[in-house]
Formats: structure tokens, C-alpha cells, sequence
């Protein structure tokens, strides 16, 4: 018993001499860390064509359930996106939402981002169901290119697969 007494008072001792890590938040932000995902933000082409084509994979890749999207056929009059669908509602419940940027790596076209806006507070839930003008509007404009996060080595990511007569598949 008393063994863990000292061993609290130890601990105590140790911090005693430490600077506090607490941060005035109105008047200054943290730092945030380079990964940080906050906000999602619908980004377009420098064209001014939405990057979203309606897929549908960043809410199949959602764990939460958080994104809804209704597709709808661009026609040649009324081009929205590059591809044969848009999405005409884009909504994205942050209330459910993680944060996990599953849906930032499920988009093919890089449409929609976690940026790092973290400043998310409503009065009311049905504010914080972000729709798509609300989440392009917010958006920087441009998708900065990312860095590949995987590592790549020539010698494992050959294709090893050969024909039974042992030539290359690819190479025919």
C-alpha cells in the first residue's frame, strides 16, 4: 500500500517542472499534425467540372454510414462532370461521421478530401449534415497532389505470374 503511494508521489514529482501543454484556443490554434483529417471538401477541375462522378464508392467505403449521394446522367446540354454520371445530392452527416479518410482513398478522381478544418460546431443536428454546396464551398479550389503513402519495391511488385510455357503473361 504504501509502495503505491510513493510511486504516485514519484509521478507528481516528475511533472512537477514540466511546462503546461495547455493552449489559449480562441486567441491561439495548435499546430495541427500534417495527417490531421478534418472537414471533407468536395473539390472540381480547374475547368470548373466537379471532380465527383457519382460512383458511389466513398459511401460504400464509409463504415458509418455517413455519405448519401443520388446519381444523375450528364447530358451533352447540361455537363456537371467529366464522366457519365454526377451526383446531384452529395450529403455527408458529420455527426456519424469518424474521420477515418476512408472515403478520401475509395474516390478515383480525388474528388473529395479531409482538409484541415476542425472548427465544426452547430446549435442544431440537422446542421451538421454538410450538402454539396456546402462542402465544395468551403474547399481550397485545387487538389494538391498527394505523396504516395506506399512503399515501393521493383523487386516485389513484378509480376511473378507466368503462362504454362513460361513466358510472361503481359508480354505476348
Amino acid at each position: 500500500m504504501s509502495f503505491d503511494i510513493i510511486k504516485g508521489m514519484a509521478t507528481t514529482f516528475k511533472n512537477m517542472g514540466k511546462k503546461p501543454t495547455t493552449v489559449s484556443y480562441p486567441e491561439e490554434e495548435r499546430e495541427l499534425p500534417p495527417r490531421f483529417r478534418g472537414r471533407h471538401v468536395l473539390h472540381r477541375y480547374e475547368n470548373g467540372l466537379e471532380r465527383c462522378v457519382g460512383c458511389f464508392l466513398c459511401a460504400g467505403a464509409c463504415p458509418a454510414n455517413a455519405i448519401y449521394i443520388e446519381a444523375d446522367e450528364n447530358s451533352e446540354e447540361t455537363r456537371v462532370s467529366p464522366g457519365e454520371r454526377y451526383a446531384k445530392v452529395f450529403d455527408v452527416n458529420l455527426l456519424r461521421c469518424i474521420f477515418c479518410g476512408y472515403c478520401q482513398a475509395a474516390c478515383p478522381t480525388g474528388a473529395i478530401t479531409l482538409e484541415h478544418e476542425y472548427k465544426l460546431a452547430a446549435f442544431y443536428p440537422e446542421d451538421m449534415v454538410y450538402h454539396k454546396e456546402q462542402a465544395a464551398a468551403v474547399g481550397l479550389g485545387d487538389l494538391r497532389s498527394e505523396e504516395e503513402v506506399l512503399l515501393t519495391n521493383e523487386e516485389q511488385d513484378e509480376d511473378r505470374r507466368k503462362l504454362a510455357s513460361g513466358k510472361d503473361w503481359q508480354k505476348r
